[in-house]
């Protein structure tokens, strides 16, 4: 069963038309899903086996950096609504997952760089020894170096696999594996999706939790450097364009982790370390936009690599 993997394809439209796809060919509860895709994929297919027949059996075969570190690993299945994304989803394990790093050769270079942007992340919320290597190695992990690739994927899955299994259903510690998803989400559904791959997305997404957590007094001026700096080193992200403050609050409102319309924020209080749940006052929040802002006007990433050094 084909369908496309942009994001425009996370509806439940979709997921009606796997269903009767696999009513029409006869598919009973010994029936399996293999998910052979990006996250896209994975979460429409994976919401899919969660809702059939109310559960048949899911595989993961995840063919894009996203898939084989973050969104394949930890049972998070779901589809977008115009309201927001991921508005409506199951946690629904899979039996089991395959990462083929030689499957990352197969895509377009843009598409692999937007995946690097979630290993950044890793390393900002829990692992500084990858923030390091990533530091080091960014050059080698950008021509798709099959040594550092073996050596980040792991330790990648290793992360979301332990930070799953303390918190399955994200009502504590798995809300870090958020950082810099609720103003990326905000960024996608405010540009309807079609302006920034995910995870390019979660890059301005992650220099704005930069900012933020800077301007909420909770991370240094010059770890903030850094996570601007290393994520910069990925490559160029598109424009911001002209998307408003007040658009991207009223979409954050009604984000899935936030509180009676309060947005609860994933800060950083070093490399490796974060903070959960943590609502901070919006003149502080517009504060960090304006320096996002001013970091996007500057000419994008080129001047991000001088933030917090004024």
């Amino acid at each position: 069963m084909l369908f496309d993997d942009a994001e425009s394809a996370k509806r439940m439209a979709t997921v009606e038309g796997i269903a009767r796809n696999l009513i029409r060919t006869g598919a009973d509860r010994r029936a399996v899903v293999v998910a052979v895709g990006g996250g896209v994929v994975g979460d429409v297919a994976g919401f899919a086996a969660a809702t059939y027949l109310r559960g048949v059996r899911l595989i993961h075969v995840a063919t894009t950096v996203v898939a084989q570190v973050d969104s394949a690993i930890g049972g998070k299945t779901g589809v977008d609504l115009p309201e927001g994304k991921n508005l409506v989803g199951a946690f629904y394990p899979p039996k089991a997952v395959i990462a083929d790093p030689d499957l990352l050769a197969t895509l377009p270079h843009r598409e692999y760089r937007s995946g690097l942007y979630e290993v950044v992340k890793y390393g900002v919320i829990a692992d500084p020894k990858l923030f390091e290597f990533l530091e080091r190695r960014m050059q080698g992990v950008l021509r798709r170096d099959a040594a550092a690739l073996d050596w980040i994927i792991p330790r990648c899955i290793a992360i979301k696999a332990r930070v799953v299994s303390e918190d399955e259903r994200e009502s504590g510690l798995r809300q870090i594996l958020n950082f810099g998803h609720t103003m990326g989400h905000a960024l996608e559904a405010a540009t309807g999706y079609r302006r920034f791959l995910h995870g390019e997305a979660i890059g301005w997404g992650m220099i704005y939790a930069a900012c933020l957590s800077l301007a909420a007094g909770r991370l240094s001026e010059g770890d903030a450097a850094r996570i601007i700096r290393l994520i910069a080193s990925v490559g160029p992200l598109p424009k911001l364009g002209n998307v408003r403050l007040a658009e991207l609050r009223k979409i954050m409102a009604g984000d899935k982790k936030a509180r009676g319309g309060r947005v609860l924020w994933v800060l950083a209080r070093g490399i490796g370390k974060t903070e959960w749940g943590r609502e901070v006052p919006w003149p502080v929040a517009a504060k960090a936009f304006a320096n996002l802002s001013e970091i996007a006007a500057a000419g994008g990433l080129a001047s991000a690599s001088r933030f917090g050094k004024r």
